[in-house]
C-alpha cells in the first residue's frame, strides 16, 4: 500500500537530521565484536559467525569490497572486510571472479557465505548505496552507516532499501548500524531493512533506524510467508511512519527496543505473522502494535512494555490495534537464552548503545552499557591486510630486465622506476587509485611479489591480477611481500583500489617462489 510520509516526519527531519549527521561523524575506536557475540535467532540453525577465522582485508571503496569478495579462494572462504571512509556510486563498480557475483552501484553479497563487513577507524558510510544480500548465508554487517538509498530519482540503489535480504538467505546478523533516509516513498525512498523470499534466522540488534516512511518488512506480499524467525532487540526506531516491522506470516521476537515518533503504525503482524513483544518502550507514537491495512490477522504475545503517550485508533475493517490495553492472543516459545532489561531503562541504554560509532557497546542485562569483550567478529587490533610483510624475499627478482606499464601516472614519475632496482625513484598513479604492471616477452612463473613503498606512500586496498587473463590472484591492503598460488603468466598487475593519500611504489619486485 502506497503511503505518504506524514507531516510529523517531514517536520522532524530538520532537527533529527542534525542528530543523524552527528552519528555519522562520531569518531570510533577499532571495532570488535559485542560482548557475548551474536544473539537471538541468528544463533540457531548452526549459528552465525560471518568471516571469523578468515583473512582480514581493509577496504575504502565499494570496488575494494567487491574485489575482496572476488579474491577469495571460493565463494565460501571466510573473510572479514574492514571498511573505512565513504562508499558511494562513484567508487563502487562490478568486479568479476569465480567467488563472487557483484554489480555496479550496490554492495552485492550474492551467492556467497561466511562474510563479515565491519566499519572501523573513522567510520564507514554507505552514501545513497544499499547493501543487497541474496542467496547467501552466514553474513554479518556491523558498525556501518547506510543513508538515503533511493528507489526513484537519482542515483538509485538496491530498490531503495538500506539493507535488503531475499531469496534463500539465512543466518544473518545486522548489528550496531545506523540506517536512515530523508523521507518516504514520495521522496524516492523505500525501506531500511527488508527480508523476503525465504530469509530465515536473522538477528537485528543495537541499530538506529530513523527518518523513513518504512522501517522494514518480513515478507513482501501476503503470499510470501516462508520468512523468519527474526529477533529485534535494543534497536532505536525514530521518526518512522510504519513497519517496525511488518510481519507477513513470520515469527519475530521483539524486545528491549525504543520506539519514538511512530506516526502511522508500528509492529504489524498480519497474514498469520506472530510477534513476541517484551519490555519495549513506546513513546509519542500511534498504533504501535496490531494488524493494520488488512483483515488478514496476525497475533502477539506481550509483557513488560511501557506505552508513554501512545495514541490508539478505533477498531475497523482493516484496522485492528492491540491497544489501548494490549493483551496477548497467542503464545510463542523462544529457543535461545536471553536477558531482558526493564522497560523503564530502555530509552537510556538503547540511546547509549544503538547505532554505528557507539563503540559496539551493549547492555549487560541490568541497564548498564558495557564495552565489547571480543567474539567471533573481532578483527585484529591493527587492522592489517592479508599478510604482507616488509622483509626482503630471497631468490631472483624477475622484474629486473622486464618491462612495465600501467594506468595514468603522476607528473615526475615513470613506470620504469618500479623495475630499475633503485628505491630512490618511484611511480605514482594520477590520483588515489591506479595500476602498475610488470611484463615479459615469454611466460614466467610468479608466486610472490614485493611492493616496496617510497617514503610518504599510503597504499590502501589492492588486487594482484593475472595480467593475461584478468583473474584476481590476491586482495589486501598495504605494501610488502604478497604470496599467492604460483601462476604462469606474461604480465602481473598490481591494482590500487583505495588509498587515503598518494600511493608511491619504489619497486615492484617479482619472484618465482
Amino acid at each position: 500500500m502506497r503511503r505518504k510520509v506524514t507531516r510529523g516526519l517531514q517536520a522532524a527531519l530538520a532537527t533529527s537530521a542534525v542528530g543523524a549527521a552527528m552519528v555519522v561523524a562520531l569518531p570510533m575506536t577499532q571495532a570488535s565484536a559485542a560482548t557475548g557475540g551474536v544473539t537471538g535467532y541468528a544463533t540457531q540453525n548452526g549459528g552465525t559467525t560471518g568471516g571469523a577465522g578468515g583473512q582480514t582485508v581493509r577496504a575504502t571503496t565499494g570496488t575494494a569490497i567487491h574485489a575482496a569478495l572476488c579474491g577469495r579462494a571460493s565463494s565460501s572462504t571466510p573473510i572479514i572486510i574492514q571498511v573505512e571512509g565513504t562508499i558511494n556510486h562513484g567508487n563502487t563498480t562490478k568486479v568479476s571472479g569465480s567467488s563472487c557475483n557483484t554489480a555496479d552501484g550496490v554492495i552485492e553479497l550474492k551467492q556467497i557465505s561466511n562474510v563479515t563487513i565491519v566499519g572501523v577507524g573513522g567510520g564507514a558510510v554507505f552514501d545513497q548505496l544499499g547493501i543487497h544480500i541474496r542467496d547467501s548465508s552466514n553474513i554479518i554487517v556491523q558498525n556501518v552507516t547506510v543513508k538515503n538509498v533511493k528507489k526513484s530519482g537519482s542515483p538509485t540503489s538496491n530498490g531503495g532499501d538500506a539493507i535488503g535480504m531475499e531469496s534463500g538467505v539465512h543466518n544473518v546478523w545486522i548489528d550496531h548500524n545506523t540506517l536512515f533516509a530523508s523521507g518516504g516513498e514520495d521522496e524516492g525512498y523505500d525501506s531500511l531493512i527488508d527480508m523476503k523470499a525465504g530469509t530465515n534466522y536473522v538477528t537485528v540488534s543495537y541499530n538506529t533506524l530513523r527518518n523513513s516512511g518504512r522501517g522494514g518488512l518480513i515478507g513482501s506480499s501476503d503470499s510470501d510467508l516462508a520468512n523468519g524467525p527474526v529477533t529485534f532487540h535494543h534497536n532505536l526506531y525514530e521518526n518512522i511512519d510504519s513497519r517496525t516491522p511488518l510481519l507477513r506470516g513470520a515469527t519475530a521476537h521483539i524486545y528491549n527496543n525504543y520506539y519514538v515518533g511512530l506516526t502511522k503504525s508500528g509492529i504489524n503482524p498480519r497474514a498469520g505473522g506472530k510477534a513476541k513483544v517484551d519490555n519495549n518502550y513506546f513513546k509519542n507514537s500511534v498504533d504501535v502494535l496490531g494488524t493494520f491495512y488488512t483483515d488478514l490477522m496476525g497475533s502477539w504475545q506481550v509483557s513488560g512494555n511501557i506505552f508513554d503517550n501512545v495514541t490508539w485508533t478505533a477498531e475497523g475493517t482493516e484496522n485492528h490495534p492491540a491497544g489501548p490495553d494490549p493483551t496477548s492472543n497467542t503464545s510463542i516459545s523462544i529457543p535461545y537464552a536471553y536477558s531482558l532489561d526493564p522497560a523503564s531503562c530502555v530509552p537510556s541504554v538503547v540511546t547509549a548503545t544503538a547505532g554505528a560509532g557507539t563503540g559496539l557497546q551493549v547492555s549487560n542485562g541490568s541497564c548498564t552499557p558495557t564495552s565489547p569483550t571480543g567474539g567471533p567478529t573481532s578483527p585484529p587490533p591493527s587492522s592489517p591486510g592479508p599478510t604482507p610483510t616488509q622483509s626482503q624475499p630471497s631468490g631472483t627478482n624477475l622484474s629486473i630486465g622486464a618491462g612495465a606499464d600501467g594506468s595514468s601516472k603522476a607528473s615526475g614519475t615513470s613506470y620504469g622506476n618500479v623495475i630499475d632496482g633503485n628505491v630512490s625513484t618511484s611511480w605514482s598513479p594520477n590520483g588515489p587509485t591506479g595500476s602498475i604492471s610488470v611484463k615479459w616477452s615469454s611466460a614466467q612463473t610468479v608466486a610472490r611479489i614485493n611492493i616496496r613503498e617510497a617514503s610518504g606512500s599510503s597504499i590502501g586496498s589492492w588486487q594482484v591480477l593475472n595480467g593475461d587473463t584478468g583473474a584476481v590472484l590476491k586482495t589486501g591492503s598495504g605494501g610488502g611481500v604478497i604470496s599467492f598460488t604460483a601462476t604462469l603468466l606474461k604480465k602481473v598487475t598490481f591494482t590500487i583500489t583505495g588509498s587515503s593519500g598518494t600511493p608511491k611504489i619504489a619497486e615492484f619486485e617479482t619472484y618465482a617462489g
